[in-house]
């Protein structure tokens, strides 16, 4: 397993990290599997999506807030309830196709880690599983 570190600096930032899972995958001699990449944080999430226009990102982060805006009757008391929703709306994790090392992705797509309570330092941890040991002789 890979522990990957990321420092945000807003309160919501969307961060394309598609470049460290294809180092992660090389660095494994990967050959064909599945990547498993996992956020350990109730307030973040993983995503995959368009990475050729910013605005989607922006549309993404502007949509996300009207639908679940920070708001003082949500009874948490660290105020950050609106990110917990996010995140687990989001989702935590994603599985990805691996084929001859390389994680397989559409033309515009990209993967993203999920930034909703910023800023922080957070981790995102990778997993490779490969498909020989999933096999039957």
């Amino acid at each position: 397993m890979k522990k990957l570190s990321l420092r945000t600096v807003s309160r919501q930032q969307i961060i394309d990290i598609t470049p460290q899972i294809k180092d992660f995958l090389s660095s494994q001699k990967a050959g064909s599997g599945i990547v498993l990449v996992f956020s350990p944080h109730t307030t973040a999430g993983i995503t995959v999506n368009e990475n050729a226009d910013p605005d989607v990102k922006a549309d993404i982060t502007a949509f996300l807030n009207k639908l679940v805006p920070q708001s003082p009757s949500f009874q948490h008391a660290e105020g950050n309830s609106d990110s917990h929703i996010k995140g687990s709306l989001v989702s935590f994790s994603q599985a990805f196709i691996v084929e001859n090392g390389q994680i397989q992705l559409g033309t515009w797509q990209s993967v993203f880690f999920m930034e909703f309570d910023g800023p922080r330092t957070r981790e995102v941890w990778l997993q490779f599983c490969n498909a020989s040991l999933s096999q039957n002789p």
